[in-house]
């Protein structure tokens, strides 16, 4: 055997030096909705869904650029009137144009939803990120919770909470928000509980890295993808939660052009004023689907990484 051959690496062996396997690159999530937005452009179902959802957001901040209307004051003289050239959505029973009360009504409708997001999404995935993480019985007690809030219909709980508080855009939005903080937590932790048993995240962690830090250097960012679709998905049921309890008189009171209100409005008039109702839940309907469509494509996105 030559002196070569004994000083030739074995295939098998591994380097005296080996380090930990690293961990995957930050922000996946990130990642993943840009991907997204690269299959936007060959996807025509999903480009009408972002420029219905585009639309709509234009709406919210700048009303004054869609319409000239007044959406609160109107002209007795034009009462009723069916949609025409010059009131695209027609008039109601006092003459104001239901176009302009839609556009102007996106702002509060929309700040309402996102309120209600934001509250689901940062108290259900807190709690599914220490249940996930943590286990034990932090785990036990959060999970005793989320199925408590499982249990019972989120529009009931909505209105339990609503009925609690009381009226106003505000305790609409946090009663809607709580209603769909379970959904957030439980897919929170499957993804919490799916990364925390990586190669990596155990190396940090027997590394001596605390664990606060290896929840926000690991775990978090590569476990927000699922999330993120979620939270477009419950964008779409915020808007249909929202509308609901402004319907039943619980956002904010009239004569603001809340989505709901403007359904509910036109309720006595459905035989002949079919407009009132019909054209604002059309916009309901058009943005819940657009927000569904967006949430399959950031799902798929994330599934094909």
């Amino acid at each position: 055997m030559t002196l070569q051959t004994l000083s030739r690496p074995r295939p098998d062996a591994a380097p005296a030096s080996a380090s930990p396997p690293a961990a995957p690159a930050r922000g996946g999530g990130p990642r993943r909705v840009g991907r997204a937005a690269r299959h936007v452009l060959a996807r025509p179902g999903l480009l009408l869904a972002v420029a219905v959802l585009l639309l709509v957001a234009a709406w919210a901040v700048v009303p004054q650029a869609f319409t000239a209307q007044d959406p609160l004051g109107g002209v007795p003289a034009d009462r009723l009137q069916p949609p025409s050239g010059a009131h695209w959505f027609g008039t109601d029973h006092l003459g104001r144009d239901v176009y302009a009360r839609v556009v102007h009504g996106a702002s509060l409708t929309l700040r309402t939803t996102a309120l209600a997001v934001v509250v689901g999404l940062v108290v259900g995935s807190l709690l599914g990120l220490l249940a996930g993480f943590l286990r034990g019985w932090v785990d036990d007690v959060i999970g005793r919770l989320v199925d408590v809030l499982l249990a019972i219909p989120s529009i009931l709980l909505s209105l339990a909470i609503i009925t609690a508080l009381g009226f106003g855009p505000v305790k609409v939005a946090v009663a809607v928000g709580v209603g769909s903080v379970a959904t957030f937590a439980r897919v929170m932790r499957a993804e919490v509980l799916r990364v925390s048993t990586s190669t990596y995240v155990e190396a940090a962690r027997a590394s001596g890295l605390r664990w606060p830090a290896v929840l926000g250097r690991h775990v978090l960012p590569n476990s927000s993808g699922p999330v993120l679709a979620l939270v477009a998905l419950d964008f779409g049921t915020a808007v249909l939660a929202v509308s609901a309890l402004s319907f039943l008189g619980y956002g904010t009171p009239p004569p603001a052009p809340e989505w709901g209100a403007l359904v509910s409005g036109g309720r006595d008039y459905l035989a002949t004023a079919w407009w009132l109702t019909t054209l604002p839940g059309l916009v309901i309907v058009a943005v819940v689907l657009a927000a569904n469509r967006v949430s399959r494509a950031l799902e798929t996105t994330g599934e094909d990484q």
